[in-house]
């Protein structure tokens, strides 16, 4: 059966580490699989063509495949722009449109890169939690907002506004995360001070009684979940939480693996006719302006974000577990691009003898 990707590479290194993922791609389409790709521009690039950072039949095809992967968006080439057509605004365009409203954002400490982490080694060694953000509702999207005079100063007002329905979607996304590994899920707002939290905290807790007893579910408000997350992380196993609390919390736990280069995600949304979710499937790295062209760029997070494309938008989670260990294994020799710490006396591999030394591990 074909599996249809739309590729967004994007700016900055995103065209550089997508390359080393069409390595992947092409390694299982020799061994039978059938995925039909198709390129587009978004972001920065797509400006410097269209006048726009998505076009609008660049939206429909996201529209109409089984999954979209984006490699990075942006660079200081864009910072004078209007805010209305920088880079980031194609982004967030996919994912409003889409309706993709829970991202998936692992942290997972790979073996070989524990003394990475800024934490002790035995409090971050076989870490793999899950953080499941809101993506397209909260104080990011509420209404009223904007910059008002009041008096004789300038006023900037966000709103932090949620539906119980908005809630209720992402909260069972978690739960069903929670069934597929430990059945345990911590729910993380702020209920003590904020009534968005305590209409949160309230639909969870139902949802959890009702529809999920088998799921053990506890609650913490989100800035104790970002102290014991540094306290002790392998306490969590999967957490859900608004769009503001996530943002923070998903970059706090991805630091504690050691580098932002590491870590894919997933924004997924309804299910489609197929019944596959639709789907967008990230780095959450930049686009490192600074070292594109230059082939020091690390393409796992890159991968590894069609590691998970494999497993929730095509059902292969035994392929996604293959190439996971490839990256393991790549890692245990010692590998690294020059945004990563080498090993003493051991100089960097580029880019593409990353993405080379991966796709050879998977034969192994």
């Amino acid at each position: 059966m074909t599996k249809t990707l739309l590729i967004l590479p994007g700016d900055g290194i995103g065209p550089e580490v997508m390359a080393e993922v069409r390595k992947v791609i092409d390694w299982f389409n020799a061994r039978g699989q059938d995925f039909e790709v198709s390129e587009d521009l978004v972001g920065g690039c797509a400006y410097d063509k269209h006048g726009t950072p998505l076009h609008d039949d660049t939206m429909a095809r996201a529209q109409e495949v089984d999954a979209v992967l984006l490699g990075a968006v942006g660079g200081p080439k864009y910072d004078a722009l209007d805010f209305s057509v920088k880079p980031e605004r194609g982004l967030l365009r996919l994912r409003k449109e889409m309706d993709l409203y829970a991202n998936l954002r692992p942290a997972q400490c790979f073996d070989a890169l524990a003394d990475f982490s800024s934490l002790k080694k035995d409090v971050v060694a076989g870490l793999d939690i899950m953080i499941i953000r809101e993506l397209t509702s909260g104080v990011y999207f509420g209404e009223p907002r904007g910059i008002i005079n009041e008096g004789n100063e300038r006023v900037g007002i966000n709103t932090q506004r949620y539906t119980e329905s908005e809630i209720e979607r992402v909260a069972r996304s978690g739960f069903e995360m929670a069934r597929k590994r430990s059945n345990k899920l911590c729910s993380m707002e702020k209920a003590n001070v904020m009534e968005s939290g305590v209409l949160w905290r309230e639909v969870v807790q139902k949802i959890g009684d009702t529809a999920y007893p088998d799921v053990e579910l506890s609650h913490m408000y989100a800035d104790a979940g970002a102290m014991q997350l540094t306290r002790w992380p392998k306490q969590f196993d999967v957490i859900v939480t608004d769009n503001l609390f996530g943002d923070l919390l998903s970059d706090l736990a991805a630091m504690l693996t050691g580098s932002l280069g590491m870590l894919p995600s997933a924004s997924l949304g309804a299910p489609m006719a197929n019944g596959r979710p639709k789907a967008l499937y990230e780095p959450v790295h930049g686009s490192a302006p600074d070292i594109a062209g230059q082939g020091k760029a690390n393409p796992i997070a890159c991968i590894l974000s069609f590691a998970m494309a494999l497993r929730y938008s095509f059902d292969m989670g035994a392929e996604a577990d293959r190439l996971e260990a490839a990256i393991n294994t790549v890692l245990a020799q010692g590998l690294r691009t020059a945004d990563l710490i080498g090993e003493e006396g051991r100089a960097p591999v580029s880019t593409s003898e990353m993405g080379d030394a991966i796709v050879a591990a998977l034969d192994a």
